[in-house]
């Protein structure tokens, strides 16, 4: 089963920098995605959301800053953790980035291993469900970095589309969602599927779980959650 993989957006017009954050991305298993100004990063968050934006401070069109501004004044983008890139090091300017809505910062040079601990740390904050360590309820367990779902301690077979369902679970257990939200948050508001396919994913869910299906409850004319109780 392929990894659903954590889109990473880079915005940096220098091409050593792009080369080398690429790489490190991939060797972590991320995807990374290049643009090289602010313009062609507007018109890519409008076709995608990445689930985080590596931001370069100095752009050839205008600040990264500016790029910045404008993405969490957008509704549909507030929520994208940010990470400056940049080559100044001055502490009211890491003041402007943070107070412009950054959620970290890192200063050129740096080491590929302090780029991909701070991404790791920022997803885990961010967004549970993309976090690397093992998740689990009741007899389930799913380990994100090898894709696997184990039921009492043996490997099921599992959909990729009930996968995923079942990681955002884990990540979010004893809350109520519904399927407009599910819809959203497991595929994202790019993907066309209608309402109806969630139930069918979660069917097939709990077809998988087999005895374990009663994890997945259903909430009257609200919608589905994963519970132990």
């Amino acid at each position: 089963m392929a990894l659903d993989k954590t889109t990473i957006l880079i915005v940096e017009d220098e091409p050593a920098i792009v080369e080398l954050v690429s790489f490190t991305l991939r060797e972590s298993g991320w995807n990374p995605v290049a643009v090289h100004n602010a313009t062609e990063a507007w018109e890519f968050l409008q076709r995608r959301t990445p689930h985080l934006v590596l931001l370069d401070w100095m752009l050839p069109d205008q600040s990264g800053l500016r790029l910045l501004t404008r993405i969490r004044g957008d509704r549909h983008f507030q929520a994208i953790p940010v990470i400056m890139l940049t080559a100044k090091s001055m502490e009211e300017d890491k003041i402007a980035g943070l107070d412009n809505g950054a959620d970290d910062y890192i200063t050129k040079p740096f080491s590929p291993r302090e780029l991909t601990s701070r991404i790791k740390a920022l997803l885990r904050r961010k967004s549970p469900e993309h976090a690397q360590s093992v998740m689990s309820a009741g007899p389930v367990s799913l380990d994100p970095v090898s894709c696997t779902v184990m039921l009492n301690e043996q490997k099921i077979d599992i959909g990729h589309a009930e996968y995923k369902l079942l990681k955002f679970f884990l990540a979010h257990p004893e809350r109520v969602f519904s399927r407009s939200q599910l819809l959203d948050k497991v595929w994202g508001d790019h993907v066309v599927i209608e309402e109806r396919t969630v139930d069918v994913h979660v069917l097939r869910l709990r077809k998988a779980l087999k005895e374990a299906e009663s994890l997945i409850k259903t909430v009257r004319s609200v919608g589905y959650m994963l519970s132990v109780k």
